[in-house]
Parts: C-alpha cells; sequence; structure tokens
C-alpha cells in the first residue's frame, strides 16, 4: 500500500510504502476510493492538537470498498463500499457511552489521530464503526458528508429546531451541505465570510442563501442562531453580536484560536454559547438518511494521493470552493 505519512507535526507529509495492512478482529480492510481534506486534517498536521501515535497518516472522510474482514466480521461486507468517519472506536462503557453520548466518550480513538486513517491506498478501520454507503452517487462526492457533512449536521441540530433564521461563519465544506439542508427545510441562511471572499459569497447565494458578506458586518436581520465553522475566536463575539434573544451561538470545529474578552452584554438576556465534539453513529445514519432525500449540490477538487501537501495548503489558505478531495 502507499500513504501520505505525518513523521512530525508542521512538517510535510511524506509518500511511503508500507506493506498491506491486514484486519484484526473485529476490523476490516478498505480499498479506498476517496477520502476528503477536512480542517480538522490541517490542525493534526500543523501540530495544533496532541496526537497519541507517529508516524500517522492523517484523513477521516474515508469512502472506500472492503476487501478483506477480520475475525468476526460478516463476510457480507466483503465488496460493499463504506465510510469511515472521524470516530473510530469508544469504550462502550464509560457514563457517556452508557447514556448515548459516545462522542464524549472517556477514551476514544479518532481516525486519522489516534488510528492511521485515509490519505492511503488501504485502511483498516473497526467494523462496528464503519457505515455502509448506499447513496447513488460517486466516491469523491460522498467523502465530504463523512465529516463536513455529520458535523454541520450536528451543529445544525444543536442549533435548535425552532429558528427560523441561522448564520454561518466560515462558508466551506461544511457550511456549503448544511446551508443546503437548511434552506431545504425552509430557514433563511445569512453566510458570513472572510473579508472580501466575494467568491464564496456568491457561491453561498448560489446555494440559496439569503445574504452573504463578510463576517465583520452585521447581520441584516437579528438571527435566531449561528454556527461558526471558521476556527477564529473572534467571530465568537461577533456571531453573540448577531443573534437575537435567547439566541444560540454553536462552535463547530474541533479546535479554535482563542476567543477574545468581551462585555457579559452580548451574552446576556439568555444568549447561549456552546460547542460540537465529534458526532455519534446515529448522528451518521441520521445525516445519511438527509442526503438521500435533500437534493445536495456537493462542491469539489479533486487531488491525486500524492498531492495531498499541495490540497492542505490549499484549505490553509483559502483558495477552495466546498471540498479537497484525494484521491488514490
Amino acid at each position: 500500500m502507499q500513504a501520505m505519512v505525518l513523521n512530525r507535526p508542521g512538517q510535510p507529509l511524506e509518500w511511503t510504502e508500507r506493506p498491506d495492512p491486514e484486519p484484526g478482529p473485529g476490523e476490516l480492510r478498505l480499498r479506498v476510493e476517496a477520502c476528503a481534506v477536512c480542517r480538522t486534517d490541517l490542525h493534526v498536521v500543523d501540530g495544533e492538537l496532541p496526537l497519541p501515535k507517529l508516524p500517522l497518516v492523517p484523513g477521516h472522510e474515508i469512502v472506500g470498498i472492503v476487501d478483506r474482514v477480520g475475525e468476526g466480521v460478516a463476510q457480507a461486507w466483503l465488496g460493499q463500499r463504506a465510510g469511515v468517519a472521524w470516530l473510530g472506536h469508544t469504550c462502550g462503557h464509560c457514563p457517556y457511552c452508557r447514556g448515548g453520548q459516545e462522542n464524549l466518550c472517556d477514551t476514544p480513538v479518532f481516525t486519522g489521530h489516534g488510528r492511521d486513517g485515509g490519505f492511503a491506498t488501504h485502511v483498516l478501520a473497526e467494523a462496528a464503526f464503519c457505515l455502509p454507503l448506499l447513496l447513488p452517487l460517486e466516491p469523491v462526492r460522498m467523502a465530504p458528508l463523512l465529516c463536513a457533512g455529520l458535523i454541520g449536521w450536528r451543529a445544525r441540530r444543536l442549533a435548535g429546531e425552532d429558528i427560523r433564521t441561522l448564520g454561518l461563519y466560515g462558508f466551506g465544506a461544511a457550511a456549503h451541505l448544511i446551508a443546503q439542508v437548511a434552506t431545504h427545510e425552509g430557514l433563511r441562511v445569512f453566510a458570513f465570510t472572510r473579508r472580501g471572499d466575494v467568491t464564496a459569497q456568491a457561491f453561498a447565494r448560489e446555494l440559496g442563501c439569503v445574504w452573504a458578506g463578510d463576517s465583520d458586518s452585521p447581520a441584516p436581520q437579528a438571527l435566531d442562531a449561528a454556527i461558526i465553522f471558521a476556527p477564529v475566536g473572534a467571530l465568537v463575539p461577533l456571531a453573540l453580536q448577531a443573534v437575537r434573544k435567547g439566541g444560540r451561538v454553536v462552535c463547530g470545529g474541533i479546535h479554535m484560536s482563542d476567543i477574545p474578552a468581551f462585555a457579559y452584554r452580548l451574552l446576556w438576556e439568555e444568549r447561549q454559547l456552546m460547542s460540537v465534539a465529534n458526532l455519534t453513529r446515529a448522528d451518521a445514519a441520521e445525516f445519511l438518511a438527509v442526503a438521500a432525500r435533500v437534493p445536495l449540490r456537493i462542491e469539489t477538487t479533486s487531488y491525486p494521493l500524492r498531492e495531498a501537501n499541495r490540497a492542505l495548503a490549499d484549505l490553509r489558505e483559502g483558495r477552495l470552493v466546498g471540498a479537497a478531495v484525494l484521491v488514490p
């Protein structure tokens, strides 16, 4: 197999050949067809997240064909298309797992972080955390659904079910998907982008957003809720200022720069500030069902696996519309 390997945080990934991996008990092996590039991969590669293992193959938005199964895994998996997402293992017995909050497991393992991920030709995964993919979509278009879509869906649910107006701060892979779901639900969606990013703003309007502008511009009307996808702490007080009394701001990333001090009046009047942590397998099942009935425009830019560093650089510098996807 071949893989793009992180040997040291802050350094470029290195093209590496390895023996083909063999699945252990409860595992299966996928021949990777596509793996989307997530902002979390940037945080991993840039050393902004502590890493439990090195060397490491990043990547956790994986679509592939099961070509081998380990002991205890049903043979019916063989030849099936499956997805592998960020949550790769949970303990199953901590209070959070027992209480239906496996995303908060005390001892989780994350794909492309605690175990090797999908920037490779093959990947191993626990069968219990793999997702059967039955959508009639090409693998490149399905890959962003497995994190951008899932985190966007969880963030949308936490934003509240009784809302009518929703602001999205940062209009990348996750926002461009959940904006379409929200507009399909009948919400008025407002897109906030980095200053002067007229390309992203035009794209947001194409996808049904009623307004798109700079993130430091005031919202045209009070928002019921806002989701922050950009990893920029300075957006928190701006989003709090934009939501109405009793409104909610959801931070949708795993990492964010420090939040600056802000006046208590921005939080007062029962505004809420919360974060999204990881996802659950139930989130995945719900969102894939939504994706099957909502006609999503999934914008992607494909890169050969060897060009993973270029894909990461394009994401880091904001040169992408939609999602980057690596293809072995």
